[in-house]
Parts: structure tokens; C-alpha cells; sequence
């Protein structure tokens, strides 16, 4: 018996998470079952993070986490629960099977089969936000060479352990040249270590609208964050249904898994829910925890159910469909049909056997990194680019100068174009001048500016790193 923490959620969470551990169950998975509350509930005791400090003592003791969909309130401090999770456990990688089901559920993409592996703690979905000025808001996005390397390299061992024949990287690096630039760099370092497998890079605009027009090109795609989130739900309804897709969230010491879709709260309590995205979480999961043989027969009587025609009400489809069910029903029809294989879709089968290496190897020596100048940000609203540079080219620093003044990334000075819009969140780089520049030169500039009557709202450090430049230069320069 494998030890699982269960949540059963909000909205059609309860119905749908009843009906799956039923089919569990039936199908032959040896769990041992914890269940916590979650959710709205826990919102409402005014814990803002959703979960109890007991919770987490069971996900840390099980390290498999069941969960249905919950209600995140809407405004104030209310983070999302399930970002929360992944990135408290360190579930590093969203894995998110999309496989069309034609012709028993509609699509335009009959022969569909991809899987999306998106990196999952990173990007922006650190959710560090700052509003800076009246006008401007930014939002920090991260992306790291252990995270980046860890995700590529789970998407390669993925593809070598379902015996998948290509792994396609997705990011925006023609623009995002440091950040998504270093996860390119990072796929294409891992790439060579997988011979047996076929490899590309894609810009993420074109390639989600190959992803969209022709799915069939693509077999495993990883990306960014933020990517993989837009791009895991627009492959999932191309196949067919967001209601079908499931969910695995992989970590070193827990994973979780759910559906992908949210908590329906106007379709509660009324035995109308799809089951099936749940399901297929709960079939990733038996997977994972070495259950392979309970999710293949499980999977393949699923697959038997939406081919006979027995579909809920979202997916029923007059002259396709022939029986309509509720949420109990539809349960009741899988079990019946456990120990069935399909007659026309494809068979489930996994390989009981497979491994997949993901031991985190050893990285080489860090780069030498020196301090180069640093970014003064302003708060400004009045005033123009020369009148700025005028009265910082009068700070009375030793050993730097000024060499840009950037307005919301594109540069404004020196030879800035008039027709550039200025908001009022302005960029000042400092260098050094022929000299080491050093932290004291940050205090003298900060003291400088203060004087001067300047608003600096952020600084940030200009670094390279073994001499390659580790910052951007501005649009225009």
C-alpha cells in the first residue's frame, strides 16, 4: 500500500474526487489514503496560503498528493494555492498529456499526441511585483541554470522512457536573450547526452501556432513557465477538452497531481461533472508511485467508456454520444468496463520497467563574476532625458560615468529619438570610467542622487561573468 494525501477540493471537487477513488479502487491501486482540507474553507479560517500547518505534514510524510480543483478568492492577498504547493515542495516539472480521442470526442486534430513539459517554479510566476511609479509595474522574471537544467533534462529522460522521438524546446529568445537565452543554451548543452532522440528550437510565437495549426509535428515540447501554462491548456482543449487533461507536478521529495481544470462551483452537487480530467491525474500518479499496471487497465477502460458513447453532458454529442450520464454513472460505466481494452482507439500500455535518470548532476566551476556599473532606477514625471543626464553628469563620483538613460527599455539618451514615448520610470546607467567599479561607487551615486532630489526606486548591479556581459542594453542602443 502506497501511503497518498487526499484532497477532495472545492465547487465539483467532492463529486468528481469520490468518483475517481472509486474507480481506483475497482481498478486495483494500493493506496493508503490521508485526507486534508484545503481551499475555500481554509481561506474563510483567514489563512491567506489556503492550507493548514498539519497539511503539509502529511504531504511531507506521503510525498503523493491527490487533488481536486479549489476556489481562490478573487483580489486581496490570496495567493494561488497550487503555485504555493509546487513551489514550497519544489515540483519542479508540469507534465501534461494531450492525446486526441477521435472521433469520439471532437477535434480538429485527430492524430494528435503531445506532451507538454513545462518547468514549473520559476519565470514570473515567482509573482514578485513591484508598482514603481504612478505609471509603471514590473514584474521580475526569473529563470536559473539548476532549474533550467532540470526541467530540459526530465523532458529528455521522459522521451527516453515512453519511448517518445522527439523533445522540441519552446522560448522567446530573440527578445528575452539572457533569461529564455539560457534555457536555449541549456537544451541545446543536455540535447547531445539523448542521441536516440531528435531535438529543435522553436520561437514560442510561431511554434504555438504550428503547436495550434499542425500538433502532429510536435512529439514531448518543454518550455518556460509561463509558456507552458498558456500552451498546456491550448493543447488540451485542441485535442478536444480541457475537461479531459490531467495534471502531474514532479518533485524530488513530493509530487501532486489533479486535474487541470478549475473548481466549476456553478455545476456543484448536481452529478454533472466530468471525472475524467481527475482521473487522468490520479492515473499520472499510479505511474509515478510504480502502479503501472493499475493505470493501464484503469486507462484503458476509460478509453473503452468515451468509446462506447457513455459521456457527460460536456462532451455529449448528438449521433457521436449514446448515452449521457452523471458523475456517479460515468464512474459506475468505467468500472464495469476494467479488465476491456479499446477495440479502435489505441490500447494503453506502459512499461512497467522504465526508469528515468534524474539524479542532478554535477555542475562545473561558476564563472568569474565582476561588478561593471549599475542601473539607477527614477521615479521622474517631470523633465526630459537631457535634463536628467545634465544633473547626473554633475554627481561628483570618482571613477564612473554616465552611459545611458533608457525609458521602459528603450534607450532616450544619448541621440535618443524624439518621437520615443516617456513614462515616468527612467533607467540610469552608471559604469566604470577606466576604473575597478566597486560597491562604495553604488553608495556614492545613491548619495549623489539624493541630493540632487532624484526619487531612485530600485538599483541593479551590472555583472559579467567570465567577460561575457550579464545584463541587456537597451532597445535602440
Amino acid at each position: 500500500m502506497t501511503p497518498v494525501t487526499v484532497a477532495y477540493g472545492d465547487g465539483i471537487g467532492p463529486e468528481i474526487m469520490t468518483a475517481t477513488l472509486r474507480i481506483l479502487d475497482a481498478g486495483g491501486a494500493r493506496l493508503e489514503l490521508e485526507r486534508i482540507e484545503i481551499g475555500e474553507s481554509i481561506y474563510k479560517k483567514g489563512l491567506s496560503n489556503g492550507i493548514e500547518p498539519a497539511s503539509w505534514e502529511s504531504l511531507r510524510r506521503t510525498k503523493v498528493f491527490l487533488k481536486a480543483p479549489i476556489t481562490t478568492p478573487q483580489g486581496g492577498g490570496f495567493k494561488s494555492l497550487n503555485v504555493t504547493v509546487r513551489k514550497t515542495l519544489g515540483m519542479y516539472a508540469n507534465v501534461r498529456p494531450c492525446t486526441s480521442l477521435h472521433p469520439y470526442i471532437a477535434t480538429k486534430h485527430p492524430n494528435m499526441d503531445v506532451v507538454i513539459v513545462r518547468e514549473n517554479e520559476e519565470d514570473v510566476y515567482g509573482g514578485i511585483e513591484h508598482r514603481q511609479t504612478n505609471q509603471v509595474t514590473q514584474c521580475l522574471k526569473l529563470i536559473s541554470g539548476p532549474g533550467s537544467k532540470r526541467i530540459v533534462r526530465y523532458a529528455f529522460e521522459y522521451a527516453r522512457a515512453n519511448k517518445r522521438k522527439k523533445v522540441t524546446c519552446f522560448t522567446k529568445d530573440n527578445i528575452m536573450k539572457i533569461t529564455d537565452g539560457l534555457f536555449h543554451r541549456t537544451f541545446d548543452e543536455i540535447a547531445p547526452e539523448y542521441p536516440e532522440i531528435e531535438h529543435e528550437h522553436w520561437i514560442v510565437d510561431i511554434g504555438a501556432a504550428k503547436m495550434a495549426d499542425t500538433p502532429e509535428a510536435f512529439d514531448v515540447i518543454v518550455m518556460p513557465n509561463l509558456y507552458g501554462d498558456v500552451l498546456s491548456d491550448v493543447a488540451a482543449q485542441i485535442t478536444g477538452s480541457v475537461g479531459l487533461a490531467g495534471s502531474a507536478n514532479i518533485g524530488d521529495h513530493c509530487s501532486m497531481f489533479e486535474a487541470i481544470h478549475g473548481s466549476a462551483p456553478r455545476r456543484a452537487g448536481q452529478n454533472l461533472a466530468n471525472p475524467s480530467g481527475l482521473l487522468h491525474g490520479a492515473i499520472l500518479m499510479l505511474v509515478h508511485i510504480g502502479q503501472a499496471d493499475a493505470a493501464e487497465r484503469i486507462h484503458n477502460a476509460w478509453l473503452r467508456t468515451i468509446e462506447d458513447g457513455v459521456h457527460t453532458y460536456d462532451i455529449f454529442k448528438e449521433g457521436t454520444s449514446r448515452e449521457k450520464v452523471g458523475t456517479k454513472e460515468f464512474a459506475d460505466a468505467v468500472i464495469v468496463r476494467l479488465g476491456c481494452k479499446p477495440e479502435h482507439l489505441k490500447p494503453i500500455e506502459y512499461d512497467k520497467g522504465a526508469h528515468m535518470n534524474l539524479a542532478i548532476r554535477p555542475g562545473g566551476d561558476p564563472a568569474a563574476k565582476q561588478r561593471t556599473g549599475v542601473d539607477l532606477f527614477v521615479d521622474r514625471r517631470d523633465g526630459n532625458p537631457d535634463e536628467i543626464a545634465a544633473a547626473m553628469n554633475q554627481f561628483d563620483v570618482d571613477g564612473v560615468k554616465l552611459t545611458t538613460i533608457s525609458n521602459r527599455g528603450t534607450k532616450v539618451w544619448p541621440q535618443g529619438n524624439p518621437d520615443t514615448y516617456w513614462s515616468d520610470h527612467w533607467c540610469c546607467r552608471f559604469e566604470g570610467n577606466g576604473a575597478a567599479f566597486t560597491a562604495e561607487h553604488v553608495v556614492q551615486l545613491l548619495s549623489a542622487a539624493q541630493r540632487a532630489g532624484f526619487d531612485v526606486i530600485k538599483t541593479e548591479g551590472l555583472y559579467t561573468f567570465d567577460g561575457e556581459r550579464g545584463y541587456s542594453l537597451a532597445q535602440g542602443e
